[in-house]
């Protein structure tokens, strides 16, 4: 008997789109879910500078503001409803069809935040990590966490969004056209990457940055197309980005919401590249757990 492959849960949401597999309606719907994001953005964004400043526009771009930050979160949810109307147009699906089952979705999604709990709270117990130097203070404590039910939807937002792009709208409509995964989750994960491609904040760092985020792209294909929905990548990338956004944030941009700032920002050489490696490792522990968290 042949074994069964480690991603045949993947066929149930790959299925819905192979009635529709043409290759060129991947990049019309990639366009659509752009001008849809950029149209949204355009006139919220307006709205906001006829009743505000131009430099508290330049902060919200900054992410320099607790209001800015859950601003900008916030957005995210415009790719998500691009996603959807390119995937009812274009592909003749929905957007609950890009999630998966939701009641499987949704069981994945709490297994894998229990195991990532867990995971925390025993690196809780450890010694405290050495940055090299202090953290800074950035919100206090109390401003924090009465904004914390806020700030934790803003980021459940955002990843959603992301992985709805990412891993379900592109991850699934190159599955339906292709065999190979090498195909499927390649080349979202490093279009992934390039969204993360910052040269103004990151500098001589920007295209190692990229190529964490890729990594991280691609263990989230793999994790989607084991689980067949995108719970358990929404999970870790919650995780992820509730440490990265809310706990310890980079002082060069989007720290609104951030409890304390690191030491370093992104354009810091000799401080971030050794702590890019120490991500690196967390990352492929949080991969591990969500993958016994949703073993059969």
């Amino acid at each position: 008997m042949m074994p069964v492959s480690a991603y045949s849960a993947h066929e149930a949401l790959v299925a819905p789109g192979r009635s529709k597999p043409q290759l060129w309606r991947l990049p019309l719907g990639l366009g659509l879910i752009a001008a849809v994001s950029y149209l949204l953005n355009t006139i919220v964004f307006s709205l906001l500078l006829s009743v505000s400043s131009d430099s508290w526009l330049t902060g919200l771009a900054q992410g320099a503001t607790p209001t800015a930050m859950l601003l900008l979160l916030g957005s995210f949810g415009f790719l998500t409803l691009g996603a959807d109307l390119a995937a009812r147009v274009l592909q003749g699906r929905t957007l609950l069809s890009l999630l998966g089952a939701t009641s499987l979705l949704v069981q994945q999604f709490l297994r894998v935040s229990f195991g990532l709990t867990i995971l925390a709270a025993v690196l809780l117990i450890l010694p405290p990590y050495d940055f090299g130097a202090p953290l800074r203070a950035n919100l206090g404590f109390g401003l924090w966490f009465s904004l914390l039910p806020l700030s934790l939807l803003a980021v459940l937002i955002q990843v959603s969004a992301e992985e709805v792009v990412f891993r379900g709208y592109m991850q699934q409509a190159l599955a339906a056209r292709f065999k190979s995964a090498a195909i499927w989750m390649l080349v979202p994960s490093a279009l992934f990457g390039l969204s993360h491609y910052m040269p103004v904040e990151a500098g001589d760092n920007a295209w190692l940055i990229c190529l964490w985020a890729m990594g991280f792209g691609l263990l989230m294909a793999d994790l989607t197309a084991r689980a067949g929905s995108l719970g358990p990548a929404i999970a870790v990338h919650f995780f992820n980005n509730i440490i990265a956004l809310l706990i310890f944030a980079s002082p060069s941009s989007l720290y609104g919401l951030a409890l304390y700032l690191l030491p370093y920002d992104l354009a810091d050489a000799a401080q971030l590249r050794p702590w890019l490696l120490v991500d690196g490792a967390m990352m492929l522990t949080f991969w591990l757990v969500a993958r016994l968290a949703i073993r059969r």
